[in-house]
């Protein structure tokens, strides 16, 4: 049976298995993304977990949460636990550290992360992973999704599924995060609300993300490891290549790839 398990994936080459098992991932968010990630990550058997959410689960979150039940709302259980449980169902010897806080609570163990899924709610909290990720030069997958309601029109859904590897674009290259997009935001702190999730746009979007990181483990499709960015279109369910790859520098100048390690601060 042991055999068997994973023989239909066996395409991704002869070693793939033992190169999954032994990789660490980490995933920041288990909310409606997350959730689909981690279920997907633990099918396909990867064995090695970090993972940070600091809520519980609540009845909002059933249209969306992978995992979750009418039982955990009313037991207010951890969203790190729906992940455990689900993780252990599938691979009880796993290795699964699930911390309930924020990454930046205890970012060492992020950093011992070979590979790190970001599935957080702002810009900000996008901008404070990937850099540093890129410190200790991380591969980092992120997504999200949003809708926007524009009078007399329509809602329009949409999101992103986006690779940062060192070395390559970052989120500023690709003017996903920039100064206008950041300052916006943090003049509505506190009083931007909930952004609408669906869980087939969360599922679409992480589905992406984890074929990308199945990608970099095992290399199946030959392609070289550098920087990506999808834009999805919710109202047209399609997914396309963002244009701002066509204009990105050859190499990234907002971090140095000599930038690396714990940042030195000096006395001005």
């Amino acid at each position: 049976m042991a055999d068997d398990r994973y023989d239909r994936q066996s395409f991704l080459g002869p070693d793939s298995q033992k190169i999954i098992e032994s990789y660490r991932v980490g995933i920041a968010g288990l909310g409606g993304g997350g959730s689909h990630i981690v279920e997907q990550l633990a099918h396909v058997g990867f064995l090695d977990y970090v993972v940070f959410d600091a809520d519980t689960v609540a009845l909002s979150n059933l249209n969306r949460l992978v995992g979750a039940t009418l039982q955990d709302v009313e037991r207010q259980t951890l969203k790190i636990d729906v992940a455990q449980r689900l993780i252990s169902g599938l691979h009880p010897d796993a290795r699964i550290e699930a911390l309930p806080c924020r990454w930046q609570e205890e970012p060492a163990l992020l950093r011992s992360c070979d590979l790190v899924f970001g599935c957080v709610d702002s810009f900000s909290q996008r901008q404070e992973l990937e850099a540093t990720l890129r410190r200790y030069l991380i591969p980092y997958v992120d997504i999200g999704m949003d809708v926007t309601t524009i009078s007399g029109q329509k809602p329009r859904m949409s999101g992103q599924v986006i690779l940062s590897c060192p070395g390559h674009p970052c989120m500023y290259c690709l003017d996903f995060l920039n100064e206008r997009t950041l300052a916006r935001e943090a003049q509505k702190y506190g009083d931007a609300g909930n952004n609408p999730q669906v869980v087939w746009a969360n599922g679409i979007l992480a589905s992406v993300a984890v074929g990308m990181a199945m990608d970099i483990v095992t290399g199946w499709t030959g392609k070289p490891l550098k920087g990506f960015y999808l834009s999805f279109d919710g109202n047209a369910l399609t997914m396309s290549r963002n244009h701002h790859l066509d204009y990105v520098p050859p190499v990234c100048p907002h971090f140095r790839l000599a930038d690396v390690g714990p940042p030195v601060y000096r006395r001005i």
